[in-house]
């Protein structure tokens, strides 16, 4: 399983168009070679680094289609929406508050629906994808601020 982007490379600079110094919006993202038994996807956008307990989670969705073969530019997948770590059910761009951080996009293919509630957060959707992980992906960007 494959998720890819065109707007930046992996380990490279995010350009700030997709942060909180530009539009804020999601960027574009390719998937492929989804395992034939995934019945759905999960996509999380994590900071490891940011200053609190377990990092910010900047986006949070699943219940995204398996045959969905990806993101564009500023629309957010369709499926269910969970709460990011400001409570909100966006997309929230990188905006570290010091230095630079690292931003994972992390796509995930399911064998099956979840049944967890719109506004979930990443722990209740972590708990719930428990055994049901059938492929996994990952790009990541760095950000600093200007």
């Amino acid at each position: 399983m494959q998720i890819k982007t065109q707007a930046f490379a992996s380990g490279g600079s995010i350009p700030s168009a997709y942060t909180c110094d530009g539009q804020n919006s999601i960027p574009p993202f390719q998937f492929s070679e989804v395992p034939k038994e995934a019945k759905s996807l999960a996509f999380i956008v994590h900071d490891p680094d940011a200053p609190r307990a377990g990092g910010w989670d900047h986006y949070v969705a699943w219940n995204i289609s398996p045959d969905t073969s990806g993101v564009e530019e500023g629309i957010e997948p369709t499926g269910v929406k969970g709460k990011n770590s400001s409570g909100e059910l966006v997309f929230q761009g990188p905006c570290p508050h010091v230095g630079e951080h690292r931003y994972y996009f992390k796509l995930y293919a399911l064998d099956a629906i979840l049944d967890i509630p719109e506004g979930s957060a990443k722990p209740e959707l972590i708990e719930a994808m428990k055994g049901h992980t059938v492929g996994e992906a990952e790009v990541f960007g760095r950000y600093k601020r200007p």
